[in-house]
């Protein structure tokens, strides 16, 4: 568990296996939302300039009225989230971590790799729980929270905002992580967010050293992060496209076993002759070295759904 770090995505090796050029791809391995944020127009020197703290500072406001942070508690903006997962076990010495299985296994690799001892249960002296889980959507509470060092991984929580836990970040101990790329369907931007304990917070921002955030990213973010309208209006689309994809799998043989309306993970007679189908097509999917017969596939864009009905 500690070692792999096995990811959505590569879609490289699929076009190698299988053929074709990306353009002709339909990428349903992650959880991205396929209609992103809408590019808005950049001023020179989100560009040119180096980041100054102005712009730092009106991203860090913006996300702290959109996700309600307390005011106790302090926010770091980073290159993605990732980045901050592979610092996150340098916050103390290593002791032995909590990571429920399965789950998004970044997190098991990184703690691993600072020589702590990572366990799925059990007495311990951190935790991380994604909330909601990748892959199967299980959702967490304050009364999990249990260790000196717990950190939420709430990088698919914005399609469900009333089920954050952000109000329990201020706490010591305590870090929220959360992911600009999942529901804003911008991963290439990089840009994540460290939420929570003061002093946690600050020895986050020593590792990562000044400039971590591009102008650009912090223009377009505290745009996003500004425009509740989009973000409600976006959570009624997925929510509605989460029931057309369910309709259109399970009538072929799959059965729901869980997700969020970013993924969706079903159970299958058999994950890889799934997948290699709807590789013949040129579709992606996921699937998982754990379970021979689980299947996660994202929500397709607009011009997506035939395709994936077709191969289907």
């Amino acid at each position: 568990m500690a070692s792999q770090r096995d990811h959505g995505g590569g879609l490289d090796a699929a076009i190698k296996t299988f053929g074709g050029s990306r353009a002709e791809w339909l990428d349903l391995s992650t959880g991205i939302n396929p209609v992103p944020y809408p590019f808005p127009a950049l001023s020179a020197d989100a560009w040119t300039a180096l980041p100054d703290t102005q712009m730092a500072a009106d991203l860090t406001q913006a996300a702290r009225t959109f996700w309600h942070v307390p005011e106790s508690a302090e926010i770091l903006a980073a290159p993605g989230a990732s980045a901050l997962i592979a610092q996150i076990p340098r916050l103390a010495a290593p002791a032995t971590v909590s990571i429920p299985a399965p789950t998004y296994n970044e997190h098991a690799a990184s703690f691993a790799q600072h020589d702590w001892q990572v366990h799925s249960e059990g007495a311990a002296q951190g935790q991380v729980l994604v909330h909601p889980n990748n892959p199967d959507g299980r959702m967490w509470s304050e009364q999990d929270l249990t260790t000196p060092l717990c950190i939420i991984d709430e990088s698919f929580c914005d399609v469900a905002p009333d089920r954050s836990l952000i109000a329990h970040a201020a706490q010591p101990g305590r870090i929220v992580l959360k992911s600009f790329g999942k529901f804003w369907g911008l991963a290439g931007v990089r840009l994540g967010f460290a939420i929570g304990d003061p002093a946690l917070i600050a020895r986050l921002r020593d590792m990562l050293g000044p400039w971590p955030v591009s102008g650009v990213a912090l223009d377009i973010g505290a745009r996003a992060l500004n425009d509740p309208t989009w973000a409600d209006q976006t959570r009624s689309r997925l929510a509605a496209d989460t029931v057309r994809l369910d309709a259109m799998v399970c009538q072929h043989g799959a059965a729901l076993l869980g997700g969020t309306t970013l993924f969706r993970l079903y159970r299958v007679d058999d994950a890889n002759a799934w997948q290699d189908r709807l590789a013949q097509h040129h579709i992606w999917s996921r699937i998982f070295p754990y379970a021979d017969n689980w299947i996660r596939l994202g929500l397709p864009g607009p011009d997506g759904w035939d395709r994936l009905e077709a191969a289907l």
